[in-house]
């Protein structure tokens, strides 16, 4: 019998125990020795647009391999962390515009970091020679916008130059989309164009007809900028992708899904400053101000906004935080996902594939030692329960739930199960909001007001001051003739009649009397009953008082609540 020996079989098996034995010998040195954690790249992927923050021959010399980009968070991978290597490394970084994070790898893994540089590097020319999402870039082509109209006709310019025809449209659609302040963009393949549409003030709004041989383009151009994978386009994809404008990083989130005729395009632009809104400057009236603001500032409590998808829930959580932000106080955040970035405050995403949902988010931000916490959702029996019992505890905490009105959060919370007894004590105030678009003050004109519309205004007026409640003393002159009014359009709304959007409010305060009936598991009309002797407006009469003076109209409010309901 003779013996035969694999020699190739062998030295692998050999180079594979090197490898496990130099992992191993990772895993153990790294935080032990050098204080920083381990990372394995060969089960990551790597992030192109790390690795192109430092030149390869230099990432070779200095055995290292940025991998991860996220916004300036830069994280690196380091063969031998010392701390004068690792002090010269985070120098370069912080020069560079980066805020680095570093870790300990083995060589084996640097090395499959540092074959991607051959990959990246025909992206990167392509990327720089068709589009480079440069902010003073943008700026120069923003400065010639004001509305829907000059985007159309400086992308019919472009289309003339041949030479420039798919290199500058996406500069122009992203610089035209911020600069009139647009939510998202929509790239719509249809048989023989594509249809560019811009989400003004929450109402989509038509700018253009593409030809179809721009989507190609376009398509790849986003893809590669939100690292999504160029070649599927069978299946639904998300990225995301930063602009920085000065100071301001202005995120993208990036949804493709397939259909009949390419993929469909949808970019959310998260513009930092659509959110930095005072809590005065959104459209509350002073009673419910004052409360806001007295609740928001206790060192404890449950405060609970509700509200469709869309109606400003974010944007107020938000501006609750900002006011009530302080170095004194610790504030955590458990998002989905996180929109902007709020400085001074730790902010965390939820991920389910890893078991970080708002249930162990909450959790864990317990043992943090938090004073206030922000919980992006309450969506469960456990979440429900703990969010309660935290508020109990000396933490103040926000968060939103699905219900229609101020009057249903304590039915809704009761049937996930919190003990009534126990929400007595915990919950502090209930809000309801929606988003109404305001009237474009150069072209709003006065309308002739309908009996129907006359007899609601009536029905809502005359039920508020059966409540104590006085629209004399919102602004309102209750002996001149009602006044109405209608959106025309022009030059400065985009033809629309709107720009701009405020919110509509109400809101329950849990005092002595709604206490009393939680304990009976009260029902929405019950909660109501009570609630408006309370004396603060709710959004049927806040959404009026803000159309008879002019700042909004009565078809919208009509359009976010119910005038009939009772």
């Amino acid at each position: 019998m003779t013996i035969q020996f694999d020699d190739e079989k062998q030295k692998k098996s050999l180079a594979d125990l090197h490898k496990k034995e130099e992992e191993d010998l990772v895993q153990a040195l790294a935080e032990a020795r050098y204080g920083v954690p381990p990372i394995n790249l060969g089960t990551m992927t790597i992030d192109n647009d790390a690795l192109r923050a430092i030149e390869e021959k230099e990432a070779r010399i200095q055995e290292v391999a940025p991998f991860k980009l996220v916004g300036k968070d830069i994280h690196v991978a380091v063969r031998t962390p010392l701390p004068d290597k690792v002090a010269g490394l985070k120098m370069y970084f912080l020069d560079h515009g980066y805020l680095p994070h570093f870790y300990m790898a083995s060589l084996a893994s640097l090395e499959k970091a540092w074959d991607r540089y051959s990959e990246i590097s025909y992206a990167s020319e392509s990327r720089a020679g068709a589009i480079a999402i440069e902010g003073n870039a943008l700026k120069r082509i923003m400065a010639d916008i004001n509305n829907i109209d000059d985007i159309k006709k400086a992308i019919i310019e472009i289309e003339k130059d041949k030479s420039h025809t798919t290199s500058h449209i996406l500069e122009i659609v992203l610089a035209g989309a911020i600069a009139i302040n647009a939510s998202d963009i929509h790239f719509e393949p249809e048989a023989e164009t594509i249809r560019l549409r811009f989400r003004l003030d929450g109402i989509l709004q038509e700018v253009m007809e593409l030809p179809i041989v721009v989507h190609k383009f376009i398509n790849s151009r986003i893809k590669l900028l939100a690292g999504l994978k160029i070649t599927a386009s069978s299946i639904a994809q998300d990225g995301r992708f930063s602009i920085y404008l000065d100071q301001d990083e202005i995120s993208l989130r990036v949804s493709l899904i397939p259909g009949a005729y390419g993929e469909s395009i949808v970019m959310r632009i998260l513009n930092p400053k659509s959110i930095q809104v005072k809590l005065e400057d959104m459209g509350i009236e002073p009673k419910m101000y004052e409360i806001f603001m007295r609740e928001i500032k206790k060192p404890n409590g449950l405060i609970l906004l509700t509200g469709p998808t869309g109606s400003g829930k974010t944007t107020t959580l938000y501006s609750f935080l900002a006011e009530i932000y302080s170095t004194e106080i610790k504030i955590i955040t458990i998002e989905d996902p996180i929109e902007y970035h709020l400085a001074g405050i730790t902010q965390t995403q939820t991920d389910s594939e890893k078991g970080y949902t708002f249930l162990e988010g909450l959790r864990s931000a317990l043992r943090q030692d938090p004073d206030v916490i922000m919980v992006g959702e309450i969506r469960d029996s456990e979440t429900a329960k703990i969010a309660v019992e935290s508020a109990l505890t000396g933490h103040l905490v926000l968060s939103t739930l699905h219900t229609n009105n101020a009057a249903g959060v304590i039915p809704r919370l009761i049937d996930l199960d919190v003990n009534p007894k126990i929400l007595v004590s915990a919950l502090s105030l209930s809000i309801a909001q929606r988003l109404v678009r305001k009237l474009c003050v150069e072209c709003k004109k006065e309308k002739i007001i309908t009996d129907e519309e006359k007899m609601i205004i009536n029905k809502i007026e005359e039920n508020a001051k059966a409540h104590g409640k006085d629209f004399s003393n919102y602004g309102i002159d209750t002996n001149a003739p009602m006044k109405l009014y209608d959106a025309v359009g022009c030059d400065k709304c985009n033809m629309t009649g709107y720009k701009g959007r405020l919110g509509i409010f109400e809101a329950i305060y849990n005092d002595a009397k709604i206490e009393e009936i939680i304990p009976k598991n009260p029902s929405e009309r019950e909660i109501k009953e009570v609630a408006a002797n309370q004396g603060y407006l709710d959004m049927k009469e806040d959404g009026i008082i803000k159309a008879l003076k002019g700042i909004t109209s009565y078809a919208e409010v009509g359009s976010v609540v119910d005038f009939y309901e009772e």
